[in-house]
């Protein structure tokens, strides 16, 4: 197939050169998002009168039919091709002769390809988007479930204080909120049509890009043609929001990893979702949390590799501009494939609850329960924060809990203990105390899964 800049060329192209300088193997996976362009520009061309509305029609209706033929494999894109719109307007031209020429009045690549890519990101947004709300509905079910569930709460990897799984499953609910939101606000700005900037210059025909931005579904056009056609902020925009996906999704790996050690073993993961060893019969690995963790880096890659084309290219389009396509979509598929394997994983998920209760038994996780109780009876809180450590280390020397430390243990640190001091340090009670919006308390839990399912 012919390319479309030949006419200046004395020579064939290289076959090397060819190979090297031809984006059909990545690009053509945009071919309906180029000929719904293509249809919505030629229905401009036909509407202004810049070509005849008979020719517009002709060649609206030849795009239609390769689409068709396309989808049902009757057509098959030739990966000989240089890009997804040479072979395209090539097959127009085979069909249609002389009128499958007329396409291209008033329109260059730069414009064409800026257009494509951003169809197809939008459409990919939108597609990850409800891949994440599937994934809160998921957690929002888990976290409802366990919503009593108790477990220790961490800081520095260390038990801390009293929660529940369903509060540490909302954490990740807001997480994932945060980044349907950020993909909102990349698609607010992704969402202009650069059609018409032409290779930099835009064109002396008399367009109407506003018609052609409408019947595309933008929410208006680019103001410059030299930015219309060199901007890939988007891209980038996008590129960082599907990294904090992964570093999400990664972080909650993470952690289903060390929860189904036997050291933690607060959960196990169904059959469907884990592998074995090929050597060791008892081994059952998280291996898609693994991967999930592992392919972060890919996407931080792509988001790196999009940084590095753009920071140093002049106005206004340049080739290295043809490196934007692999790096974005390799973001969005990795982003996808994780989310096709990570969402049913958690549900899926057996929750062993007694484990989870026993671990926070341990640790001494209500100390600051055990402060705030006298505090209650009116000490300060750092002397009330003083005698609960030296109780703590008391415990460790006697090898007991502050369960089960006896009151003379208590009264000799602090005369203001009672028999009420039990009741305080109660896990169940330590977490339903909180009930200051966002807490671990039952009724904040119910409170965050309905502002979630709200916002969606």
């Amino acid at each position: 197939m012919a390319q479309l800049w030949k006419g200046r060329f004395k020579k064939e192209l290289a076959k090397e050169t060819n190979d090297f300088n031809s984006s059909i193997s990545f690009d053509s996976r945009m071919f309906e998002e180029d000929i719904k362009g293509s249809i919505a520009h030629a229905t401009m061309l036909g509407a202004t009168g810049i070509i005849e509305k008979s020719e517009s029609e002709k060649i609206i209706n030849g795009l239609g039919e390769i689409l068709e033929d396309i989808k049902s494999g009757k057509l098959i894109i030739d990966m000989n091709a240089e890009d997804i719109h040479t072979f395209i307007e090539g097959e127009l031209t085979e069909r249609l002769g002389q009128t499958g020429k007329r396409l291209h009045t008033a329109r260059s690549r730069n414009d064409q390809v800026a257009l494509d890519i951003r169809l197809t990101l939008r459409k990919e947004i939108d597609e990850i988007s409800e891949m994440l709300k599937a994934l809160i509905y998921v957690l929002c079910e888990k976290a409802e479930e366990h919503k009593q569930t108790i477990m220790p709460g961490y800081t520095h990897l260390q038990r801390a204080q009293p929660i529940t799984f369903g509060h540490h499953l909302m954490a990740y609910c807001s997480m994932i909120l945060r980044d349907i939101d950020r993909l909102k606000d990349v698609k607010k700005r992704l969402n202009v049509c650069p059609l018409g900037s032409g290779a930099l210059a835009g064109t002396t025909y008399p367009l109407d890009r506003e018609m052609v931005a409408e019947l595309l579904g933008f929410d208006s056009i680019t103001a410059n043609s030299l930015d219309g056609v060199s901007d890939r902020d988007f891209c980038i925009e996008l590129a960082s929001a599907l990294s904090l996906i992964m570093v999400h999704l990664s972080r909650f790996s993470e952690e289903i990893i060390m929860w189904c050690s036997w050291e933690f073993k607060f959960i196990e993961l169904d059959d469907a979702f884990s592998t074995g060893s090929s050597i060791m019969p008892q081994k059952k690995n998280p291996d898609i949390a693994e991967l999930v963790r592992g392919k972060s880096g890919r996407v931080f890659g792509d988001l790196t590799t999009l940084l590095t084309v753009m920071k140093g290219i002049a106005l206004a389009y340049n080739k290295d501009m043809q490196e934007d396509k692999e790096a974005i979509f390799d973001a969005v598929d990795t982003v996808k494939m994780c989310l096709t394997a990570f969402t049913p994983m958690i549900e899926t998920m057996t929750v062993l609850k007694d484990n989870m209760r026993l671990a926070a038994a341990k640790g001494f996780i209500n100390a600051t329960d055990c402060a705030d109780y006298l505090v209650g009876k009116g000490l300060p809180f750092r002397d009330a924060y003083k005698c609960t450590g030296q109780l703590v280390a008391l415990c460790i020397d006697k090898g007991l809990t502050l369960e089960t430390l006896p009151l003379e243990e208590y009264k000799a640190i602090c005369d203001l203990f009672d028999d009420g001091v039990y009741s305080a340090i109660n896990l169940e009670k330590c977490v339903n105390d909180r009930k200051v919006a966002g807490s671990p308390s039952a009724e904040s839990v119910l409170k965050q899964i309905e502002l979630a399912k709200a916002s969606l």
